[in-house]
């Protein structure tokens, strides 16, 4: 376990560690941490009590929205839930490498990436060891 504040440190090092080509189309993308998701969240999603959720995208992906859209855009969240991410890993390592992979993969969302091309985009991603 960590205190929020080493966490939000991994997350922002997460998204540091994005390439500048991806980084570049985050500047309307709000990344917030919180302990675990909210019921409304949970129940959006259809979650049973036993399912954790690492991270949620909410938003209009790059590739869904429209240059001729009339309503100012507001930002899109990308949301990492520390407690499930903890409770699921076994060491601080283990822990760093969810929450890239978490990161990287709520972000994919942003970009239009459905869950097939990002679990193999999280297969070839590579992140420096601790």
């Amino acid at each position: 376990m960590v205190t929020r504040t080493a966490f939000e440190r991994i997350v922002e090092e997460a998204i540091s560690s994005l390439p500048e080509e991806f980084r570049e189309h985050l500047e309307n993308v709000v990344v917030v941490v919180e302990d675990r998701p909210s019921c409304k969240q949970r129940e959006a999603l259809g979650l049973e009590p036993h399912e954790d959720l690492f991270g949620l995208y909410e938003g209009v992906s790059l590739t869904r929205k429209s240059v001729e859209s009339v309503e100012v855009p507001r930002p899109d969240r990308v949301w990492v839930f520390q407690e499930p991410i903890e409770r699921a890993c076994t060491s601080r390592k283990q822990m760093i490498r969810e929450i890239q992979d978490t990161v990287v993969h709520e972000i994919g969302h942003h970009f239009g990436l459905e869950e097939d091309e990002l679990e193999a985009i999280e297969d070839e991603y590579e992140y420096d060891d601790e």
